[in-house]
Order: structure tokens, then sequence, then C-alpha cells
């Protein structure tokens, strides 16, 4: 295939690429810091295409990216970690598709959802006739995957007795089917991913340790929404982009992104994706408006906007009662000047000023001045 990677080299060194009309799959070049987007028709970027792209420029998901670039080069287990709904296997599919086994399968395992009964036919697959309804020999999915990546998710939930086999394949790098005589060697990089605590499973004996130590050798974190706040828009963006057929314009009002911004998104970007979901089919209106919302996007945002009843009087100043509403503002939303800036409709540098005015800036947060 002749396609190559389109380089942008009009970016600045620290911008990570983010074509609003091309949903591809977008991070930092590793060297240059120069932005690039696989061009759909080459084998990596259909695997790409099968998984949506992850989206962010924050400082966090710039780092993100950046540990990327490394760790695709290499060939160690990477071990994922990260609450539901960040986006754990879309960092798997972009570790595969930077790295130089793009071309070879992607296979990915969920391992909630495999009986542990049928663990192991499933993954190092058996021989044909070695139990009831084996009526053909079949690989497994080590086999599937050679030369590519197996990427183990929710690695967490494999029995005792699955993690044991898991480990004798991943130290000998061969595989036995079931029923059968024979080793068959394999080449795959591992990658697994998780939403608990491993570290913390290994006291309780629910995982094994020198599993867990085999899969780490390269641990990495998907931050929660809530620490890349500054992504919102953009990931908005792209999920009304995406729902909307071609030449059709939505968006949301500033009372109904302020409201975004406020909320703390448990669920994270799934749930910040259903919630644009849930507007667009409520609404026929071109501009989304904060009743548009789910409930619960409402309460949080609701029950924070009633703090300015709370510090009012017959004899507050106009003064103090700014600075009683910011500092609440500021303080409800846990010190993080981002967020609270969007809530309380104004820019970080603004909010920055103001809180520097109140002396309330003795453990500043999530903002640099000089940005």
């Amino acid at each position: 295939m002749s396609h190559q990677p389109q380089v942008r080299n009009s970016l600045r060194d620290d911008e990570p690429v983010f074509d609003r009309n091309q949903d591809t799959h977008h991070q930092l070049d590793d060297s240059s810091g120069r932005g690039f987007v696989v061009p759909f028709g080459s084998p990596a970027a259909s695997r790409i295409r099968a998984s949506p792209p992850f989206i962010g420029e924050s400082p966090v998901v710039k780092e993100l990216f950046s540990v990327i670039d490394r760790v695709s080069k290499l060939n160690n287990s990477v071990l994922i970690t990260g609450a539901t709904g960040t986006g754990k296997e879309l960092i798997a599919h972009a570790i595969h598709a930077r790295s130089s086994r793009a071309h070879q399968p992607f296979v990915d395992i969920n391992c909630s959802a495999i009986p542990e009964t049928l663990f192991e036919a499933e993954v190092f697959g058996h021989q044909r006739g070695t139990f009831t309804g084996a009526h053909e020999t079949r690989r497994g999915l080590f086999e599937e995957a050679s030369g590519g990546t197996l990427f183990l998710d929710e690695i967490h939930a494999l029995s005792l007795s699955s993690q044991a086999k898991l480990l004798r394949v991943l130290q000998e790098h061969q595989v036995r089917r079931v029923g059968g005589r024979e080793n068959i060697k394999v080449n795959v990089r591992i990658i697994a991913a998780t939403n608990t605590d491993l570290r913390a499973t290994l006291t309780d004996g629910t995982f094994r340790p020198d599993l867990y130590f085999r899969l780490a050798v390269v641990p990495l974190h998907v931050p929660e929404l809530r620490e890349r706040v500054e992504d919102i828009e953009l990931l908005v963006d792209h999920f009304l982009s995406k729902r909307l057929s071609s030449g059709k314009k939505r968006r949301f009002s500033a009372e109904a992104m302020r409201a975004l911004f406020s909320y703390q998104w448990p669920g994270n970007v799934r749930e910040l994706e259903n919630a644009v979901e849930y507007a667009l089919a409520v609404s026929d209106r071109d501009v989304l408006r904060v009743e548009d919302l789910p409930r619960s996007v409402l309460a949080e945002s609701g029950s924070k906007m009633s703090v300015g009843e709370q510090c009012f009087s017959e004899n507050t100043t106009l003064a103090e009662l700014e600075r009683t509403y910011i500092l609440a503002m500021y303080e409800r939303h846990n010190r993080h000047q981002i967020r609270a800036a969007a809530a309380l409709g104004i820019d970080r540098r603004t909010l920055y000023r103001k809180l520097k005015e109140f002396g309330a800036l003795e453990q500043p947060k999530h903002f640099d001045a000089s940005a």
C-alpha cells in the first residue's frame, strides 16, 4: 500500500491534531512534536476506523499521547488502567496502530465474558473431538493474533486457574491446544486493561503477583474526564458531528455547555456521549438548551447554581456577594480553576485574577498564570 501518514507542518510544536471533519485517530509524533493522521486506505487505518478515535488536547492527554508514541515502538507488555468509560480499548488500538505490528491482527478478548470452563478452548484452541461439540480443530485467539497484538480486556476477571495458564503461555511463548500434544509457538504483544486496582488484589490473593508483573512492564493510566475538562467541548463537537447527517448544524447553548462543564461525569467519556445523544433525541432545536440534558446533569448543575442564593442577605454589597459566590464555587469544585471558571461563566484568567485579589491562591491548582 502506497499511502503514507500525512504530516501537518503548520501546527504549533505542542499542538495535537484534531480535524473535526475526519473520523481518524490523532496523536503526537514522538520526536518532532508534529501531529499526523493515519489515512484511511491503509491496513492500520482500517483498524482505527473500527475503533473510535481518542480525542483530546488537554495537558494530561498530550502527555498520554507522548507515552503512547514511545510505548508503541516497543514490544513490551502494557497494562492500561482507568475507570469505566475512559477509553482504555481506544488506547490499546492506538498503541497497536503505531507499532511495527500495525499490519498484523489486533485481537481482543473480554475476559469477563468467557466462562472459566471455556477459557482454554477459546484462548488456546482445541483439537477435533476433544469434547462434545468439538466437531473440528479450531485455532485459539493466541494463534489468531500471532504476529500482532492480543488485547486482554477486564483482565481482573480471570480466575486464578486461568491466570496460571495464561502466565505459562506468556513465559514460554507457546500454546498447546486442548486435546493436542504439540506446542505451537506464538509471537504476540500483550496489552491488558482493567478498571480495578490490581495492586490491591495482589494482597487479597485474587490476582497472581507473577502475572501482574509480567503484564505491567509498561503501566499506562487513562485519566478520567473530570481530570481533563478542557476536552469536553472538543468531545461534544465530535459527538455532534458523528451523529448528525452531512450539512446539519446543531450546537449546545452557552448555558448548556456550562452545565456540561460543571458535571462530574462518573461515567466519563461514554456518559458524555450518551448525554449528547439524549439531547439530540429529545429536542429538534438547532441550539440545544440546558433543559435538553439528562436529569443527572441538570440535578448536579442546578444544585451548584444555588450557591448564590445561600450567600445573599439584605446588607450584602455587590463586591461581597461576588467574592462569596466565586470562592464558594471555587471550593465546591475542589479548587479546580478550569471547572469553577466554566461554572461561573468566566474565563480562567479572570478567575485567576479574582482569586489572587481575594488572597485565595495559597495552593493554586490546575492553572499556570504564565500560560
